[in-house]
């Protein structure tokens, strides 16, 4: 297939061999391009550019973090990190964690992580401002067969976070995390609403203040 010569459509599944979906997302013309491939199909996202997105995608991951350290949690965060399970499916959450025993799973200079190798992360993460409905369907189905324990998206729109334990290959609404123990996604909400307000270093001192209760 020849990418240069095709309108390659964006943002919507499309029914792809896994040949075809590696030869598309590894041309060049796409380096920036997220793939996700799922079930025969495949979806190539181009990135964000939009401040709402990146400073949800900003406030959430430094939250996670700072929970994280407050509470003693091992913890490794990666943003826009490929986990691929070859010929099978593909995935490239906004940000994702290995928590706990998982933490330092993944040795440094590895590019794409080979789930065949690697177990999945513990928490993976969609920050969706125009993607709310596929974040809530397929690659909720996706992210439940990749084998994550828990799942997020984040609905810029909204200022809403959809939050899901995965277990047994099916997912169930939580509002406390079960993977950073303690934390309510209200919480976390609430810190959203107040960055519409406040600037990102209010909020992280609010924030402290509430977690260090």
């Amino acid at each position: 297939m020849n990418i240069p010569q095709i309108e390659l459509p964006t943002d919507t599944w499309v029914k792809a061999s896994w040949d075809e979906y590696i030869q598309i997302i590894e041309n060049p013309q796409l380096e920036k391009a997220k793939g996700y491939y799922f079930n025969e199909r495949m979806r190539i996202e181009m990135p964000p550019v939009g401040n709402d997105h990146a400073s949800d995608h900003s406030i959430v991951n430094h939250a996670v973090h700072l929970w994280a350290g407050i509470t003693g949690i091992d913890l490794n965060g990666k943003d826009n990190c490929t986990y691929r399970k070859t010929g099978v499916r593909e995935a490239q959450p906004d940000v994702s964690y290995y928590i706990g025993g998982n933490a330092e799973a993944i040795p440094w200079g590895t590019t794409i992580i080979n789930l065949d190798l690697y177990p999945p992360p513990t928490l993976a993460i969609e920050v969706a401002n125009t993607s709310i409905s596929d974040d809530k369907g397929e690659k909720r189905l996706l992210y439940e067969q990749l084998g994550v324990a828990e799942y997020w998206i984040v609905d810029v729109k909204n200022i809403e976070i959809f939050a899901f334990s995965v277990a047994n290959g099916g997912s169930r609404r939580i509002t406390q995390s079960q993977v950073l123990l303690g934390l309510e996604i209200a919480l976390l909400e609430e810190a959203l609403r107040r960055t519409r307000q406040m600037n990102h270093g209010r909020v992280s001192a609010w924030l402290l203040s509430q977690f260090q209760q």
